[in-house]
């Protein structure tokens, strides 16, 4: 149960990280200015963060959370199997034998 939520949040906050840093604006954005105007970020500070580099610091380290949490819960031995629920069916052999035994 609790591995199924974890999956589900882990892909979301993958499409999310996606989504906010395909948002953003590069870093070389700003070097086109350096032909036709001026820039005052250019190789000095960028000052304070954006609201979109908040959130996706934000998202990364949920998502490196959920990543961590998911090798734990995986690195676990399997207590079931998917073949314990299969029957094996009954050849006419093993019927005839049952009823000769009996």
């Amino acid at each position: 149960m609790i591995k199924d939520i974890l999956i589900i949040t882990h892909i979301i906050l993958c499409f999310i990280l996606v989504v906010v840093i395909l948002m953003q604006k590069g870093k070389g954005a700003d070097i086109g200015a350096v032909f036709g105007g001026t820039s005052q970020t250019l190789f000095g500070s960028t000052g304070a963060g954006s609201f979109l580099q908040k959130i996706t610091v934000i998202v990364a380290g949920a998502f490196i959370l959920t990543s961590l949490a998911l090798s734990v819960f995986m690195s676990y031995p399997k207590k079931t199997s998917v073949m314990d629920n299969v029957k094996v069916p009954v050849t006419q052999t093993q019927q005839k034998q049952e009823k000769g035994s009996k």
